[in-house]
């Protein structure tokens, strides 16, 4: 009993001691730092779309005078770059923050802290009279294209709206120019005097990306525009979307949880976990060799189409912690099976360890 006393004793005074507020607040002032030096350099001239550490909370709990107490972070310093002509996918477990980043880059949610550089412009602080201009070169497709279209407006009507509102074209060749449109995304001339309730899922999700595209922009945000439709259907509209793509030299960023179809249609992937971006690189490196525990555990989730090979489950213990109260550390380290003392108390630095393949993990730098 008295070896075993003062093998745990030794033990102790060997490990290390963390001050986890200390950690924190260190943490804090070093990703401050970082970020004012990254808003110093000149926009990416390549770029359609830069992101630098964004971030987006919403208020819990406020006093009477407003200021806040309590908040939820539901993205927190998410960097990234997409270039005219590419798909970035963004994947991870529901809640973890994929549409509210998306829409926080639409500016459709007012950011926190970070920059958003659209086309050369830096639209972080943009007023909604400065971003009408702006909406014609952004926009997004809604993943329930039940509720996200007009119920007593007919196709015609809904099409027309963005075309006249913006002055796309003249208003005596609207008509023809939205036919044309619909044409484009697989609608039939005479779906034009139709109602939404009159189409099938598919056809609605037809109609909603052919209104994202009516006032021809150059980026467009999907919003898991997929995965409220049956397997055959959603195959029809991701090569649309595809063929839309190579036609109009379309950026998009795709939110999806579905890792086949991302895997499909994306150039870059990332990862992301409680609001926190994990791992980001190109699709190649991202599935070929994947670094973080947590990319790793929902690509052993992927179904085998081939019955003879067995696939390893990477099982994840517990639930995501609340955004609201995230760990501190590494967020993932309450899920983790290779969590070590070190990733309870000090967050990882998310840095390049492959030629564009980025990641946040303490086991990486061992």
């Amino acid at each position: 009993m008295a070896e075993n006393k003062i093998l745990e004793a030794e033990e102790q005074e060997n490990s290390p001691m963390y001050d986890d507020e200390a950690e924190k607040a260190r943490y804090q002032e070093a990703r401050k730092a970082q970020a004012e030096e990254d808003f110093k350099k000149p926009f990416d001239k390549d770029a359609l779309l830069e992101v630098r550490h964004l971030r987006k909370a919403f208020p819990i709990k406020k006093t009477i005078t407003g200021k806040v107490l309590q908040e939820l972070v539901a993205v927190d310093d998410i960097s990234f770059k997409l270039h005219a002509g590419e798909t970035i996918g963004i994947v991870g477990e529901s809640g973890c923050g994929k549409t509210t980043m998306g829409r926080t880059v639409l500016k459709l949610h007012k950011s926190n802290g970070g920059q958003i550089i659209f086309d050369g412009q830096d639209i972080t602080d943009f007023k909604p009279s400065q971003m009408r201009e702006i909406r014609k070169k952004m926009q997004i497709i809604f993943q329930d294209p039940y509720s996200s279209l007009p119920p007593r407006s007919t196709v015609g009507g809904i099409l027309s709206e963005p075309v006249n509102v913006h002055k796309i074209v003249p208003k005596d060749q609207v008509k023809d120019y939205v036919l044309e449109l619909m044409d484009k995304c697989g609608l039939r001339d005479y779906y034009y005097e139709r109602y939404p309730h009159e189409f099938s899922g598919g056809q609605r999700q037809r109609i909603c990306i052919a209104r994202a595209l009516s006032v021809n922009p150059k980026l467009v945000i999907c919003d898991e525009p997929v995965s409220a439709l049956d397997v055959s259907i959603q195959a029809q509209i991701i090569n649309l979307l595809k063929s839309l793509q190579e036609s109009m030299n379309l950026a998009y960023l795709f939110i999806s949880h579905d890792l086949s179809v991302v895997k499909f249609i994306s150039d870059k992937i990332g990862v992301m976990y409680l609001g926190s971006m994990v791992e980001f690189g190109s699709k190649t490196d991202i599935f070929a060799n994947p670094l973080h525990p947590y990319t790793k555990a929902l690509f052993s989730a992927i179904p085998n189409p081939n019955p003879d090979i067995k696939m390893k489950r990477i099982a994840l213990a517990g639930d995501i912690p609340s955004p609201a109260n995230p760990p501190n550390g590494c967020r993932f380290h309450t899920r983790c099976p290779y969590a070590k003392e070190i990733c309870k108390h000090i967050t990882p630095e998310y840095k390049e360890y492959e030629t564009g393949h980025f990641a946040a993990c303490h086991l990486l730098e061992e």
